[in-house]
């Protein structure tokens, strides 16, 4: 995980996103949907249709950022509502992106030794 500067605050965008956004549309999505600038330098999480997939939106200060994760099993715990947006911490992003349950600490996948 890269470190985030201290203030940075982490959004998660409700509902689904087309998996097939880049840069601009995911800050479009940002501007228009949430009425946020994506230069802030705040983190936004975006999920697709099946929940497997996710892409995280970055301004780092000299670019936009954009990381993708795909898990093999389990999904990515996302909220019930439709269109807004929720306030993650640093703790709960990453528990999110290893396919944890950020509401109540449990894994949606069982890890079993290969």
């Amino acid at each position: 995980m890269i470190a985030l500067p201290t203030g940075t605050r982490i959004w998660l965008v409700a509902g689904v996103t087309d998996m097939r956004r880049g840069f601009d549309g995911l800050a479009a999505q940002v501007q228009h949907t949430l009425a946020v600038d994506p230069f802030s330098g705040h983190v936004f999480l975006f999920r697709g249709r099946k929940g497997d997939r996710i892409k995280v939106l970055w301004w780092s200060g000299d670019g936009m950022c954009m990381f993708a994760k795909r898990l093999e099993q389990g999904y990515f715990v996302w909220p019930e509502a439709a269109s807004g947006s929720v306030y993650l911490t640093a703790a709960q992003l990453s528990m999110l992106l290893e396919g944890i349950d950020w509401r109540r600490l449990i894994r949606t996948h069982k890890p079993t030794q290969v």
